[in-house]
């Protein structure tokens, strides 16, 4: 929790050394994408532009994400002002680090995550 915490407080801020911190230099973004191409996911590769994809949604993410627990590790929700689920972000922490990041959007995968 604690590193997903500081990863959300590094979008907040939008602080890119703050998210390089607590991203692996190997970290990965993969985002589904239901409108353009359903049941296919998007590749980013490497802390920067990792960093650079997360911090071009920071605005989305600052004011909507709140903290998660989905399939039983800390992760991110956005919620519409109706109470229903549009996005999951999962996490993979490796040594403190965040190794992978896996975002979903479609609304057929976003029923079958296990979110709290």
């Amino acid at each position: 929790r604690e590193v997903v915490d500081a990863f959300l407080a590094a979008v907040r801020s939008r602080d890119l050394q703050a998210l390089l911190a607590v991203l692996d230099p190997d970290a990965v973004r993969r985002a589904d994408h239901a409108v353009e191409a359903p049941g296919r996911m998007r590749l980013v590769r490497g802390a920067r532009a990792v960093a650079d994809s997360v911090l071009e949604v920071a605005g989305i993410l600052a004011a909507l994400a709140r903290p998660a627990v989905v399939n039983g590790t800390a992760g991110l929700v956005i919620v519409d002002p109706e109470g229903r689920l549009r996005t999951v972000i999962g996490f993979t922490v490796t040594g403190g680090r965040i190794a992978a990041i896996d975002v979903f959007l479609d609304p057929a995968r976003l029923d079958r995550l296990d979110v709290l």
